[in-house]
């Protein structure tokens, strides 16, 4: 027995049997030879995190976009707050860690430069040219593991079926927890990263916020001060707590209705008083909007003088969009600006 096969036997032993458990994993795209030390989703955690995308996501904006202090949020430790919380929760219900984290670790990889402004920048771009569809960054998120990224069995980086699940649906976006509608994954483990995505960002934009001035403790109302607690160190412990309890012997990971209609309210705070608020996303915003839809529209418009596969292809008006949007979204926000400006060097936007 290999190393390999011990682990796979200790999650036998261990792990809740509606946990996903390597052995039983459905596979991949193509198939490969299984590792001697690593299970299956060991191999896709560790592919993840030495992916470009994964680098990349250091110099993506979270909230605030060119902060001048260094301890705001980037898209890469909001990801590692994710990961953190949502093993914390795998483990206590018994769950498969190496699959949460390598959802975890993937689930923002296609996200664009400058957080929520550049995401819908590049939605509406898109839309001005094919009006029925839609930039997502969960869905880009999946092209970039399945497609952009490269490895030695082909496009992308073959990740399990229970991987790209998860990843495909950890967004909520602005819906609420308990959405009657949404489609969650089809494994426990990535409905723990769905939830500890909302717990993560809520805490540390709050802490942003507080940071930059926007809100201080005392805007926080008394409710969610009350229950949650009034750090966010305490409020992330209430919230995970409230899981794991509500969350334990079930097939389902949720909150309980109080704490789930409170981090619902929470949200719609947050998006009220920081995300939507002017001073946020105010000129900052608009000027990383420009620079989004300005090169968007310039690759659409003449691709093959940004990509070498375009002058031996003859793409039609979808596939040219879609790359331009691939273009986009693989951008930091540092590399953005720098490309505008040798793009545009005439503009001062």
């Amino acid at each position: 027995m290999n190393y390999r096969e011990q682990q796979e036997e200790r999650e036998e032993k261990f792990l809740a049997p509606w946990a996903a458990h390597a052995a039983s994993s459905k596979g991949r795209a193509c198939y490969e030879h299984p590792d001697i030390v690593r299970t299956c989703f060991q191999r896709d955690r560790d592919r993840i995190i030495h992916s470009r995308a994964f680098r990349r996501l250091k110099h993506k904006t979270q909230v605030f976009i060119n902060p001048e202090q260094d301890h705001y949020r980037t898209r890469l430790t909001h990801t590692l707050e994710v990961a953190q919380i949502a093993r914390t929760v795998s483990r206590a219900l018994r769950l498969n860690e190496d699959l949460t984290e390598a959802i975890a670790l993937a689930h923002d990889l296609g996200h664009t430069p400058f957080g929520h402004a550049g995401e819908q920048a590049l939605d509406a771009a898109l839309k001005s040219v094919l009006p029925n569809q839609n930039f997502r960054h969960y869905e880009q998120s999946l092209r970039v593991v399945e497609v952009l990224e490269m490895h030695g069995v082909g496009p992308g980086l073959n990740l399990t079926w229970e991987t790209r699940d998860g990843i495909m649906h950890h967004s909520k976006g602005i819906k609420d927890m308990d959405d009657p509608d949404a489609v969650v994954s089809e494994t426990c483990e990535g409905q723990v990263v769905r939830i500890a995505d909302r717990v993560a960002y809520l805490n540390h934009d709050i802490d942003d916020a507080i940071r930059a001035g926007i809100l201080k403790e005392e805007d926080i109302p008394t409710i969610f001060r009350k229950t949650f607690g009034g750090t966010s160190s305490q409020r992330i412990s209430s919230m995970v707590l409230d899981i794991i309890q509500h969350s334990e012997g079930k097939r389902v990971v949720t909150m309980t209705a109080e704490y789930s209609k409170l981090t619902d309210e929470l949200k719609d705070f947050m998006f009220e008083k920081v995300y939507w608020n002017p001073e946020v996303s105010g000129e900052e915003n608009r000027k990383a909007q420009h620079i989004v839809t300005s090169v968007f529209h310039a690759y659409l418009q003449n691709p093959e003088k940004f990509d070498s596969e375009a002058a031996n292809e003859n793409w039609d008006i979808e596939e040219r969009a879609r790359r331009a949007c691939d273009f986009v979204a693989g951008m930091t926000d540092r590399y953005a600006v720098a490309f505008y400006t040798n793009l545009f060097p005439s503009d001062s936007a």
